[in-house]
């Protein structure tokens, strides 16, 4: 402006300019370098914007969508502006890799730094909003999902929520933790919270497993009205007793999520559930199946004693050591759990655990899965019935298989 009003000699001007250029090219490198890692992680910021748009522009009526449109900025749609605005500053720092753009713009503005300045203040600004907008994403998708699983099983029901002040949470075999509820139906009965263990309930009629097909699926229920409360399940190999304790666990899960389940009724109690069910050794940690196995009870029993209520699912406890000392620490292990309050379900092939109910008849209840063989064909039936096991299809099948066993 000073060398068109002839205030400044034109000479001078370019002299300047020239050095601004030359001083330009000192930030190049450190540029570059900002732009590149600017780069790969807008394209990822532009994906989630898209989807913080679209978040913001849906209605919200419940309020757990109502806080989620919140943490995003609400009706200001600032979350989504926000990282828009990012992504022009970035457009327009792309401008830099035209060279007679760059050259102009550098010698005029310092163009590449003053950009960068720019991207610096809004990293400023929106660095520690960003952490809550991802966790926004996160709980919507964790939400369509349960809305997806929902819509594509329109004959699950919804099963009762009877209220407990306790935290509801899961924890099993897969690192998973869910608390609340959402969208559950919750039943006019309550489950009052006292200085003793609050009462627990899971009742379920015609319960089967998710991913099962319907057509083959057999269906049973399950009843526990009490705490504490024990269900001990026995029966042969192939009867179905893993394949229950997974369909009772994976539909106390849904139901704590705040999912439909795969039962014509339910009604539950929520508690924390830990479940041994896949339990496993470990060469690097120089660690055996049945050490593993300790250090999941002890996990429970610690919880216990730290007063939380439990939600107990075990399949074949102690089965890496031998048939004696399984029966002795099986013995312990159930009666420390009915001194802790706690309950659950345990499957064995150890009948003599069937014998607890002579010390807790009002808190143990015996059922089975059998293994019937007609006709010298071995069938299954899948049904729960009441009491303990009395077929075994071990030595039937290795006989079947051509391996001798003498009688």
């Amino acid at each position: 402006a000073l060398a068109m009003t002839g205030m400044l000699p034109a000479s001078i001007c370019g002299i300047i300019w020239t050095c601004f250029v030359i001083a330009g090219f000192g930030f190049t490198g450190k540029v570059t370098k900002m732009q590149a890692l600017y780069g790969k992680k807008l394209q990822i910021l532009s994906t989630y914007a898209a989807l913080l748009h679209l978040m913001e522009k849906q209605p919200a009526q419940a309020a757990l969508l109502k806080e989620i449109k919140q943490q995003i900025g609400g009706e200001k749609r600032k979350a989504s502006h926000s990282i828009s605005r990012l992504n022009k500053l970035m457009d327009e720092l792309d401008q830099r890799n035209n060279v007679f753009m760059y050259v102009i713009l550098n010698g005029l503005f310092f163009w590449e730094l003053r950009q960068i300045m720019r991207i610096e203040a809004w990293k400023e600004q929106y660095a520690a909003e960003l952490p809550g907008w991802l966790d926004a994403i996160g709980q919507m998708d964790a939400l369509n999902s349960l809305a997806t699983f929902a819509y594509n099983h329109p004959d699950y029901i919804y099963p009762s929520i009877l209220q407990t002040e306790a935290n509801a949470g899961v924890e099993g075999d897969v690192e998973t933790q869910a608390g609340t509820k959402v969208n559950a139906k919750a039943d006019s009965a309550t489950c009052q919270s006292s200085p003793l263990p609050s009462p627990f309930r899971l009742r379920a009629e015609a319960l089967g497993h998710p991913l099962m097909n319907r057509d083959r699926c057999v269906r049973n229920d399950i009843d526990m009205a009490k705490r504490p409360f024990f269900i001990i399940i026995t029966g042969a190999n192939m009867a179905g007793k893993s394949t229950y304790l997974r369909t009772v666990g994976i539909n106390y899960l849904l139901g704590c999520i705040g999912a439909p389940v795969c039962a014509r009724q339910m009604e539950i109690c929520p508690a924390r559930l830990v479940t041994s069910l896949r339990t496993s050794d470990s060469l690097n940690d120089n660690e055996s199946y049945f050490f593993a196995e300790l250090k999941r009870l002890k996990l429970i029993i610690d919880k216990l004693q730290a007063g939380e209520e439990l939600f107990i699912i075990l399949d074949e406890i102690l089965k890496g050591t031998n048939s004696m000392d399984k029966q002795k620490g099986s013995f312990a292990l159930i009666k420390q759990f009915m001194t802790l309050q706690a309950n659950g379900i345990i499957a064995t092939h150890d009948l003599l655990l069937g014998t607890l109910i002579d010390l807790f008849p009002d808190d143990i209840r015996n059922y089975r899965f059998e293994a019937d063989i007609t006709d010298n064909e071995l069938t299954f039936s899948y049904r729960l019935r009441p009491g303990i096991a009395q077929n075994m299809n071990a030595c039937f099948l290795m006989k079947k298989m051509g391996i001798a066993v003498t009688d």
